[in-house]
């Protein structure tokens, strides 16, 4: 019996002495050291965990300062801001080739939009030059009631600010309007010179898929 109560104990020795865990660290001095324990001040450092062979079983790399965390935080950001912008730009690219068959097509909705803005800046424009001529007929009025030395109606002159407030507001619609016209012409230009592209980049698939199967 105690023969074997020393044998069992000589194989739980054995087996914690191969389970065992060693560390390989250096120090602030650039000094390599082994043990079984790693000083609290090197456990965020870089280190190694080793086996009972003195393998290198993990290796664990420094802990990140504050500004190391802060660099991965914008390039991890800007990875997404990146890979979304691709995204963004497939799904345009697919919405492209679904809405338009031909490039006549992209043509045709261009002058579309424009043919409609166009008409909201012919109305401005409409609307102005008849505030402008109500203006120069009050003017006139106002002209010729002084001339015959009467007093001037004080409706007069607040017709003359509410044309002169419709020419103010009038004259920024038309503004938004051709701002919103250019906008749309150069969009489209990019759409028309992206159709093209893509339509190339069919045609190429195509011609090399036939070209793979024989054709």
């Amino acid at each position: 019996m105690r023969f074997s109560l020393v044998v069992i104990t000589i194989l739980l020795c054995c087996s914690f002495a191969a389970q065992a865990k060693m560390y390989k660290w250096v120090d602030d001095e650039g000094q390599m050291h082994f043990g079984d324990k790693i000083p609290p001040e090197y456990q965020v450092k870089e280190h190694d965990e080793l086996n009972s062979s003195g393998v290198v079983t993990q290796h664990r790399r420094a802990a990140k300062t504050a500004e190391e965390k802060a660099e991965d935080y914008r390039l991890e950001r800007e990875r997404k801001k990146v890979a979304l912008e691709l995204k963004k730009k497939q799904q345009r690219d697919r919405v492209l080739l679904d809405t338009y068959t031909t490039e006549r097509d992209l043509v045709v909705a261009r002058d579309s939009r424009l043919e409609a803005i166009d008409s909201q800046i012919n109305l401005a424009k409409a609307i102005i030059n008849d505030s402008n001529n109500k203006l120069e007929s009050l003017e006139k009025k106002i002209t010729q009631i002084k001339a015959s030395n009467r007093e001037v109606p004080p409706d007069l002159y607040k017709k003359i600010d509410s044309e002169n407030q419709q020419i103010k507001v009038q004259s920024e619609v038309k503004g938004n309007h051709e701002k919103r016209r250019n906008k749309v012409d150069k969009q489209f230009g990019g759409y028309v010179e992206r159709f093209k592209v893509l339509k190339e980049e069919q045609k190429a698939r195509r011609e090399r898929l036939a070209k793979e199967r024989g054709y």
